[in-house]
């Protein structure tokens, strides 16, 4: 539900003069969850709502469409004619400077960039100066609540269990019958997931040798193939409560199958763990701290530690994602790679810390998920694996 108060709040906190919320027929989704529109059908034209730091909101919409912000508080105006709508986006605006819109420069930031050239450029011309809106679109879309803290822990419980389940029968299976295919873990997992009321939209990541370089590695009928005795495997698995409002738990191992781990698996996992931890430690040193930290800034702390190694160029994705009711939410994503993420590091959040090697060979990753709760205290979900599983000395 739309909450005024709280919007008004947080343009106060980001120094925003107003929130210029905008959409036709679906363009901005991220507008219509705000608004409370993301259920309903997309209308055909097009509505504008503005938030202003002080005082009622101002809507603008269509003569045909007359209702669809009735929902919303504040004054109504109508248009009909091009030359009303932008005589009423300017009159909406009231002369207000810094104005949040789903907006990136240059398009730095896809996952934001919702509104079009044109709009933008009409803002501009009434003297207004659109600004990125990400900050509060995360706040209103990436935080989590109490409620959505306690799903998620309870779906770590299950995910890291899938691990064992998926481990051990990988190991049974190679020391009673030499060896098992990639889509029979695969199965398991997702009857893990079934049996104790977890729900997920895609598949696990199951791949061995080779196919663990592959970061979307997907098991297809083509692509599936056999692990024996040997073989590195990489697992990366995602899966939320079956209920409303549930979050992700997004989590990935590796194993070996045998009783000792070669010298160069093991060489290239410690690189990545190290990795993985200095982008923790980047989070927990900046809110001891009480620093700002934006996500650029987590990605190159960890990025640095696997460049210095010299595999800067095998490390090719973001460090991290945000984590929502989706896998990939809508906060901050832990990335100077792809985008430079200039949104903040907020209380509330999760997101994931994933860095890896993908070598020809094989590919090495190391996830786990990190939440900052409302005291600004940051929690690590998913094990901080030390060491490459050597599965049949532990099953």
């Amino acid at each position: 539900m739309f909450d005024l108060e709280a919007v008004q709040k947080a343009l106060v906190e980001f120094d925003f003069h107003g929130w210029l919320l905008c959409d036709f027929r679906g363009s901005n989704v991220l507008a219509r969850r705000i608004v409370d529109l993301d259920k309903q059908t997309p209308t055909s034209r097009r509505w504008f709502y503005f938030v202003p730091r002080n005082g009622q909101p101002r809507k603008l919409v269509h003569r045909i469409e007359p209702g669809v912000l009735d929902h919303l508080p504040g004054t109504k105006a109508i248009y009909l004619r091009w030359q009303e709508l932008e005589a009423g986006i300017r009159e909406i605006l009231g002369g207000a400077r810094r104005v949040a819109m789903e907006y990136s420069p240059r398009n730095a930031n896809p996952y934001i960039s919702k509104v079009d050239a044109g709009t933008v450029e009409l803002v501009r011309g009434f003297g207004a100066e659109p600004l990125p809106s990400g900050d509060l679109i995360q706040l209103f879309e990436a935080t989590w609540d109490d409620e959505q803290w306690r799903m998620h822990q309870e779906a770590d419980k299950l995910t890291r269990a899938a691990f064992v389940r998926a481990f051990s029968f990988i190991a049974e299976r190679v020391r009673s019958a030499g060896s098992v295919r990639e889509s029979e873990v695969v199965q398991l997992i997702m009857e893990h997931f079934h049996r104790n009321g977890m729900t997920t939209y895609h598949p696990p990541i199951v791949g061995v040798g080779p196919h663990s370089g592959d970061p979307h590695y997907e098991t297809t009928p083509a692509t599936d193939v056999a692990m024996k005795q040997g073989d590195f495997v990489l697992i990366d698995l995602w899966a939320k409560m079956d209920r409303p409002r549930a979050v992700y738990s997004d989590l990935t191992q590796v194993a070996y199958i045998g009783t000792e781990v070669p010298l160069e698996f093991t060489r290239i996992f410690k690189i990545v763990a190290a990795a993985r931890d200095a982008g923790i430690e980047c989070v927990r040193r900046a809110y001891a701290a009480g620093e700002p930290l934006q996500g650029w800034q987590v990605d190159q702390a960890t990025r640095d530690v696997i460049e210095k190694a010299g595999y800067g160029q095998y490390f090719c994705h973001r460090t991290g994602h945000s984590i929502g009711q989706e896998t990939h939410g809508n906060g901050a994503n832990m990335d100077n790679l792809e985008t430079h993420e200039t949104r903040r590091v907020l209380p509330r959040t999760a997101f994931s810390i994933e860095p890896g090697i993908y070598l020809p060979e094989f590919g090495v990753r190391s996830e786990v998920n990190v939440f900052i709760d409302g005291e600004r205290r940051v929690h690590v979900t998913g094990d901080l694996q030390d060491q490459v599983w050597p599965l049949l000395a532990l099953y």
